[in-house]
C-alpha cells in the first residue's frame, strides 16, 4: 500500500470516530507553562487533516495558543467506546467564507450575534499527529470479556489502539 492510500485510510478512521461527537476538550499551554483544557463545540465537516472550531478573537484560549502553537484535542463517545487524542499547532484564522461554511444555528448557544459577531473567528488546528481507542461497545463483547479473563486469566482483547502520523512532515519523528 502506498503512504497516500495509507494516509487516506488514516483520516477516514480518524473521521469514523469523531464525527458524531460535537463536543471535544482542547487544551492549550497558559503563560506559567501549565495546562488547561475546555470544552469548544466541533462543527461537523469530515476530517482531512485539520480541525476548525468558532472562538472570539479575544478568548484567553486564542492568547495561549498563539504564544505556545502546539495543542492537544481529545474527543470521547463512552457510549460507543471510542477515544481520540489529537496533537497539532494552532492559528487564528478570519475567513468569512470558511465561517460561513461552518457555521450552525447550534454555535447560536455560544455566538448570539452569529455571523455578525465582529469579536468571531475560528481557531484551526492542523494535526500532526493521532491516537485512538477504538473499543467493542457491545455489553455482551464486554461481559464475554470479563468472563473469559476471569477463566483464563488473560486479559481480554479490548479493541483496536492505533498511533497515527496525520502530518506527513512528521513522519520521521
Amino acid at each position: 500500500m502506498d503512504q497516500s492510500t495509507y494516509r487516506q485510510q488514516q483520516l477516514r478512521k480518524l473521521d469514523e470516530l469523531i464525527e458524531n461527537i460535537r463536543v471535544a476538550m482542547l487544551t492549550t499551554v497558559e503563560e506559567d507553562g501549565s495546562l488547561r483544557s475546555r470544552p469548544m463545540a466541533a462543527p461537523k465537516l469530515a476530517f482531512q487533516g485539520e480541525l476548525w472550531f468558532f472562538t472570539s478573537a479575544d478568548a484567553p484560549k486564542v492568547a495561549e495558543s498563539q504564544q505556545h502553537r502546539q495543542v492537544n484535542v481529545s474527543f470521547a463517545d463512552p457510549e460507543r467506546h471510542d477515544y481520540v487524542s489529537v496533537s497539532g499547532s494552532a492559528s487564528l484564522v478570519y475567513d468569512r467564507q470558511k465561517m460561513e461554511e461552518l457555521w450552525s444555528p447550534w454555535f447560536s448557544m455560544w455566538f448570539p450575534q452569529g455571523l455578525k459577531d465582529p469579536n468571531l473567528a475560528l481557531l484551526k488546528v492542523d494535526v500532526e499527529k493521532a491516537e485512538y481507542w477504538d473499543a467493542p461497545s457491545s455489553t455482551m463483547v464486554h461481559l464475554y470479556g470479563v468472563v473469559k479473563a476471569t477463566l483464563t486469566g488473560k486479559a481480554p482483547r479490548t479493541g483496536e489502539h492505533a498511533k497515527l502520523v496525520v502530518d506527513e512532515r512528521q513522519a520521521g519523528t
